[in-house]
């Protein structure tokens, strides 16, 4: 089963993409990004806060590759396997953090528990698309402006929240929970 995880599932990639967040956060991460507003205007966003949809992309192709006939014939079911390095790249979030700040670990479990609940409903694509719409769709509408030219986000903006909140961590948590729950039995379709 190790071989089947290294070679089939290639596990290996998520590492991988930690070693990328890193990486890009590192070096291009304090850049920002404009995002148009729907108020208007432009709002920035730093390169490193759409960094954590690479890991949810790793991870989403290493639960699209299936081998039907040797996940039916293995002593230890295969989703087990997964479950457990879902859980591992939840917690190894918190590491890549620390190089690159709490709030990309945040938003990667986040994002991450958002990717596998659309993968549970629909399969790995629009799991890996749902987690960079959620990004957008915060710094579009989840920024609240004041008029002294101060900003701030909406209690929804998850995202937006600074690495040091930990309500923001506790709802990440929570959903990572419930979604790691949900995603237990595969895919929509692949239920025994």
């Amino acid at each position: 089963m190790n071989r089947y995880a290294l070679a089939v599932r290639r596990w290996w990639t998520v590492p991988l993409a930690y070693v990328l967040l890193v990486a890009v956060g590192g070096t291009m991460g304090d850049g920002v990004l404009p995002v148009p507003t729907l108020t208007g205007g432009m709002a920035g966003a730093r390169v490193a806060y759409f960094t954590p949809v690479l890991v949810v992309i790793a991870v989403m192709y290493c639960l699209d590759r299936r081998l039907p006939s040797a996940e039916s014939t293995a002593v230890v079911p295969v989703r087990r396997l997964d479950q457990a390095a879902v859980f591992l790249t939840a917690v190894l979030a918190p590491g890549a953090g620390l190089l690159v700040g709490m709030d990309v670990a945040r938003n990667t479990i986040l994002l991450l528990a958002l990717g596998l609940v659309a993968w549970r409903l629909s399969n790995e694509a629009t799991a890996s698309a749902v987690g960079l719409l959620f990004l957008i769709a915060n710094v579009m509408l989840g920024r609240v402006h004041d008029g002294m030219g101060h900003a701030s986000h909406t209690w929804w903006a998850l995202a937006l929240y600074p690495g040091r909140s930990v309500g923001a961590w506790l709802v990440a948590a929570v959903l990572f929970a419930v979604a790691l729950k949900l995603s237990a039995a595969g895919p929509r379709g692949t239920e025994r």
